[in-house]
């Protein structure tokens, strides 16, 4: 390939991305009162939220009921060809219906549209054409319609799609708002992979506890400190009273200072060297938020404490195992 021909297929990419940009820029003008009468149905829906669409319309309306249902509006998509062979059924007189054409005028939807309003069922039409046959008989309409498409020839759906798909995410994004949902609800919703570690996992679910915490005396002597975190493997140490208190911590960069003043490990207690003070988690904690904290404060192990008594302990390592970073 030559550099001319390279340096066109840059130009062409380029074109695409700033002819979507323009389209989903004109949508600002169309967060209106449409938009604001369409999220009143569907925080009043007492049932679902069904997202109908043909062809490409219906892969962003399968996109759209996705987000929609983990973000706290329940919801799910049905192609409307099958609609009108029996998936009609589901649905119900509670739910709302969000019909995605960019013509208005996609056949299948014309057809079972007729057997939704005799349900008395609320129908957004999410169009780019307001004097549509759609857009006219929907309960509420909110127009994404694209000046053009990014396809050379006009015929693909790229930059119709691209409104459509925004458009669905104000949608799903103002609900979340309007309804107080939180993280701890998404997280419900997504308990597998990466997101699901990161959302769920509790530091109790995998500290160290019982023997594996590293735990010395404060009388101890730092050569026993040494052992003690070389045992335990955690980098560091906690520091308790006779009573079971945390009094400090001791890590191997509190060593490293230490060996470079050349004290004698052996004969030195470790009250002498030890980081008072020290941060703690509480084993409720999301690792997430463990992670955070410790990421904040630059360190990289912690002591988790309950009403005041050493629990567990955890370090950067065990949150890497776990896939919470």
């Amino acid at each position: 390939m030559t550099d001319t021909e390279a340096q066109q297929l840059k130009s062409l990419g380029l074109a695409v991305i700033n002819t979507e940009i323009e389209a989903v820029s004109a949508l600002r003008e169309r967060i209106d009162d449409s938009f604001v009468e369409a999220c009143q149905y569907l925080l009043k829906c007492q049932g679902r939220i069904v997202v109908i669409g043909m062809g490409k319309s219906g892969h962003i309306g399968g996109k759209i009921a996705a987000t929609l249902a983990s973000t706290g509006s329940p919801a799910f998509f049905v192609h409307p060809g099958e609609a009108s062979h029996g998936d009609l059924g589901m649905i119900t007189e509670k739910d709302v219906v969000i019909a995605l054409s960019n013509s208005g005028e996609t056949a299948e939807i014309l057809t079972i549209m007729p057997i939704i309003k005799r349900l008395g069922i609320p129908f957004i039409a999410l169009t780019g054409k307001p004097n549509s046959t759609l857009a006219k008989t929907a309960t509420a309409h909110i127009n994404v319609g694209a000046v053009k498409e990014a396809c050379p020839l006009g015929l693909a759906p790229t930059s119709s799609t691209t409104t459509a798909l925004v458009m669905g995410d104000a949608l799903a994004i103002a609900l979340l708002e309007a309804r107080g949902f939180t993280a701890d609800d998404f997280a419900l919703s997504h308990p597998g992979g990466h997101l699901g570690r990161r959302l769920l996992l509790r530091i109790s679910d995998i500290m160290h506890t019982g023997d594996g915490i590293p735990k010395i005396n404060e009388q101890s002597l730092i050569s026993e400190a040494l052992v003690e975190m070389t045992n335990k493997g955690l980098g560091m140490t906690a520091i308790c009273s006779k009573d079971g208190d945390i009094v400090g911590i001791f890590t191997d960069g509190d060593l490293r200072r230490v060996l470079a003043q050349s004290i004698d490990i052996h004969t030195t207690t470790i009250d002498k060297f030890m980081t008072t003070g020290c941060k703690t988690g509480h084993p409720d904690m999301l690792a997430a938020e463990i992670l955070e904290l410790m990421q904040r404060h630059k360190i990289n192990a912690l002591l988790i404490v309950d009403d005041g008594q050493l629990v567990g302990a955890i370090n950067m390592h065990d949150l890497l195992r776990a896939g919470v970073v």
